[in-house]
């Protein structure tokens, strides 16, 4: 896949975004270059953008995250800041996407296969097919209740039946059953 430059101009047209938090001290005083009809403030430079706003994830028809200062989730309008080329091409038909799985902290990310080094055995699949693996893996970091049909050690067992799932092509419940 060539690497599109992204701009002030293209950056919000289909892309995946992960920007970092900043303090809001950054753009006080500045006048905002662009504020879209949802209230998220833009302000572009050389290198990069700001963009104020209350709302992350899916915006518009991109997917843009922003990785927090504080372990907490934010409340209210947050200052986040990508370079240009922090930007990356999204679409709903390629396989552009590996989800990460964090047993420690019992949390799940994916990325876009541009952004990072991946392991051999990343399997990459399409926006939708990544949001609707996210949210089980999700939901199954959280709970406990299924775990109780297995032998053996329970936070074990997650990590082995979800690492499978995540990384092979079976379903879910196949590979349950597999341990049953």
């Amino acid at each position: 896949m060539s690497r599109k430059i992204y701009h002030r101009h293209n950056f919000h047209k289909h892309t995946f975004c992960v920007f970092q938090e900043v303090d809001v001290a950054l753009i006080k005083g500045m006048q905002p270059d662009y504020t879209s009809a949802s209230g998220s403030s833009y302000y572009f430079t050389e290198a990069g953008v700001y963009r104020y706003s209350n709302h992350w994830g899916r915006a518009a028809n991109c997917k843009w995250r922003l990785t927090s200062l504080q372990s907490s989730r934010y409340s209210g309008s947050v200052l986040g800041y990508a370079n240009w080329s922090d930007f990356l091409p999204d679409n709903e038909i390629e396989k552009l996407y590996a989800i990460e799985i964090d047993f420690a902290h019992r949390t799940a990310q994916y990325h876009h296969k541009l952004s990072k080094e991946f392991p051999e055995n990343t399997v990459f699949r399409t926006a939708p097919e990544t949001l609707k693996r996210l949210k089980v893996i999700r939901q199954h970091l959280k709970e406990e209740a299924w775990l109780q049909y297995f032998e053996g050690d329970p936070t074990e067992m997650r990590q082995h039946i979800l690492t499978l799932w995540n990384t092979g092509t079976e379903s879910l419940e196949i590979i349950k059953r597999r341990f049953l």
